[in-house]
């Protein structure tokens, strides 16, 4: 898949909503210290009373977090909420976000916007938030549908597969050992990625030279997504592909093949910011990748807390609200919300993007 034409037109929007995002993500990451982190921003005059909306992201001090956490953040002011504030842990554990959506529900929080880290050990912490008034948002990484309103996507899960499978094919030549270095092992976006692209693996006839043979996590940690680099080289000495479908993974995995002996030689490909993959765009360590304009997640989110908070969707199929400059958004089955494609960044594009 290549860049989608159809969003030509509205680069210059985009354009001017990462670079908002990015001066808001800046704020963010400039406020984060110890266990947990809040950014609070009051808006009295924004029109949506004392109403207050929270993100909590898998963890805080993730570059990618950072861009989606900045559209958030300018969601929020525009869709009218009185304010916003970022909350979370450091490490991107199952149960690490419970004491976060506790806190807020004690605090009144109306809208709860979260990037689950496992789709159920959040659950009875948000079924009492929820009893306690508040809506409930997923974005990025969805929870149990039963314990949140709404999901905010970025893309057709399965689209996002297809597009991975797709690239290390066309980078191995259609043949040879492969392994995915995936986030954490409970991450319920990751784990349907990685559920398609098994699938895409064993049925599709054009992949059947292609042998799975690892699958590792990096837990969304640099060091230790780096370490799971190495050791798939050492374990599995004719692998000619990686797939890292987390910009964390992919970002530290293609440091590691950079200044190593399989440069050039073994194929990586997955999700990661341009930003952060330019340099190993530009020395060859890396071909092709995708991503979605991170912003835009949360960005939708906050549009999505403030219309399910006034009453005008509740998050059924057929719900419709209107996401700013991104238009309107219509709720799919299962309180599914899709944000945009993904986009293919190479050599030749990579230039044209800011995030």
């Amino acid at each position: 898949m290549m860049l989608n034409r159809k969003n030509k037109g509205r680069t210059g929007r985009l354009g001017s909503m990462v670079a908002i995002t990015a001066v808001a993500a800046l704020a963010l990451t400039a406020c984060n210290s110890g266990s947990a982190s809040s950014t609070d921003t009051s808006s009295p005059s924004a029109g949506g009373g004392d109403q207050k909306i929270t993100f909590i992201p898998k963890q805080l001090n993730n570059p990618y977090t950072d861009v989606v956490l900045g559209g958030g953040k300018k969601g929020a002011t525009e869709a009218g909420f009185a304010s916003s504030q970022v909350v979370g842990p450091l490490e991107a554990s199952a149960s690490s976000q419970v004491s976060f959506i506790n806190a807020e529900t004690q605090a009144g929080t109306n809208v709860i916007a979260i990037a689950a880290n496992d789709p159920d050990a959040v659950c009875t912490a948000l079924g009492e938030a929820r009893s306690a008034g508040a809506k409930i948002v997923a974005f990025d990484s969805d929870t149990n549908p039963d314990c949140r309103d709404i999901f905010i996507s970025q893309v057709v899960a399965k689209d996002v597969a297809l597009i991975q499978t797709k690239l290390i094919s066309e980078q191995i030549g259609g043949s040879g050992e492969i392994a995915i270095l995936s986030a954490t092992a409970n991450a319920t976006n990751q784990n349907e990625w990685i559920k398609y692209m098994e699938e895409e693996l064993a049925s599709n006839p054009a992949y059947k030279d292609i042998k799975l043979v690892a699958k590792v996590y990096g837990d969304d940690n640099d060091t230790k997504s780096f370490q799971e680099a190495q050791g798939l080289m050492q374990a599995h000495p004719n692998l000619k592909g990686i797939i890292s479908p987390t910009t964390v993974g992919i970002a530290a995995t293609a440091r590691y093949l950079s200044t190593s002996a399989y440069k050039g030689k073994v194929a990586l490909t997955g999700l990661g910011l341009p930003n952060e993959m330019r340099p190993f765009v530009k020395d060859g360590t890396v071909k092709e990748f995708a991503l979605w304009d991170p912003a835009q997640l949360g960005y939708v989110a906050a549009f999505a807390g403030k219309a399910l908070q006034d009453g005008k969707i509740t998050g059924a199929e057929g719900d419709t609200f209107t996401a700013g400059e991104l238009g309107e958004r219509k709720v799919e089955k299962g309180g599914l919300v899709i944000v945009g494609p993904p986009t293919v960044f190479n050599a030749e594009n990579i230039d044209k993007y800011n995030f």
